[in-house]
């Protein structure tokens, strides 16, 4: 699922502040409604890595729309 993470960050990485929150709060829901069994610091642990994918995707994103902004100019 951390590809999925990726591409949610590259898709959504024009509202970044956004993405990332909804990263760090769905995936830990999402693994509770999954499963169930994962508690405490494995959630913690969980919206960690979900954030840090995202920010990736998020980060290549604003790269690229950086590239694109400085060619049109």
């Amino acid at each position: 699922m951390i590809p999925t993470l990726i591409l949610f960050g590259l898709l959504l990485g024009r509202w970044w502040r956004t993405s990332l929150i909804v990263a760090a709060v769905g995936w830990p829901l999402l693994l509770v409604a999954g499963d169930g069994t994962t508690v405490g610091p494995a959630l913690i642990g969980a919206s960690g890595l979900a954030v840090a994918n995202t920010a990736v995707g998020v980060l290549v994103h604003q790269g690229i729309l950086r590239m694109i902004r400085a060619t049109r100019s």
